[in-house]
């Protein structure tokens, strides 16, 4: 199955990363993907934290919401939203999701990022518990290849791939795929990226997809891009370092039975 993580460098423009982000998505279904994943927050890296707080949306219904629905219907395609801001408890809190569009435009899975990213080294201060709220639990869905075969795909965003727990339950679940829709600070993501997909490929004897945000923003934030699709032996199978693109691969079903009935780690877990 083919798949695709598509890299953005996000502005402050609702509509101007909507329709960056349907060109990309139309590159993807022509280079005949069936699951095509956007960035973490590909609809909007505002000049403040706070700015998320204007676009979000209630859970069902909204533009952006909309906008993926159509999007995943007019081009066929399973779409994995990034995030988005959804309504959280009050105004003054959302939840930064990723929502899940069948080719028939039927949202089917929706993950709330549990981890919230926080660094300070002095120079750059991210506190994302400012405008968000927790996501409570992991999320998992079946995705129904054209070609009869199904798989089993595990959400998460960025922050997330620090805690190799969640996708251990992914894994204890039969995962086949993992999604880190993401976007790494440059410093961070220099330092840990690469290595810890990986990781979580090896560990877990499943495909990984990994797209991000890369390059300077309008906002001044600098991303470390470098999307990627990692097999379950850790090897890099497509990259792209920085700036927009579509990031294609394929998903071999045989390869990774094969690798996990040659080193069935998965059965060796001992609690």
């Amino acid at each position: 199955m083919k798949v695709a993580a598509l890299q953005m460098v996000s502005g402050t423009v609702l509509d101007a990363n909507l329709a960056e982000a349907r060109r990309l998505l139309e590159q993807a279904a022509a280079a005949g993907a069936e699951l095509a994943v956007l960035p973490e927050y590909f609809c909007l890296l505002g000049a403040r934290d706070t700015d998320k707080l204007a676009i979000a949306e209630p859970f069902g219904a909204g533009p952006i919401q909309d906008f993926l629905a159509r999007s995943a219907r007019e081009l066929g395609l399973w779409i994995a939203g990034g995030t988005l801001p959804l309504a959280g408890r009050g105004a003054d809190r959302a939840r930064n999701s990723c929502l899940v569009f069948d080719p028939r435009g039927r949202c089917v899975a929706r993950y709330d990022k549990i981890h919230l990213f926080r660094f300070d080294d002095g120079a750059q201060h991210f506190d994302e518990a400012r405008v968000l709220e927790r996501g409570d639990a992991p999320a998992l869905f079946t995705l129904a290849a054209r070609d009869g075969r199904t798989w089993r795909v595990g959400l998460s965003v960025c922050y997330d791939l620090r805690f190799p727990e969640l996708y251990r339950g992914y894994a204890a679940q039969g995962a086949d795929l993992l999604l880190v829709p993401s976007a790494f600070t440059h410093t961070t993501g220099q330092a840990h990226w690469e290595m810890l997909l990986r990781a979580r490929a090896i560990e877990n004897l499943a495909y990984v997809l990994a797209p991000a945000q890369g390059g300077l923003h309008e906002n001044g934030r600098r991303t470390w891009g470098h999307s990627m699709l990692v097999d379950p032996w850790g090897e890099v199978l497509a990259q792209q370092a920085e700036g927009a693109g579509c990031v294609a691969g394929a998903l071999d079903a045989q390869r990774l039975a094969r690798l996990r009935a040659q080193l069935p780690a998965l059965e060796h877990r001992r609690l």
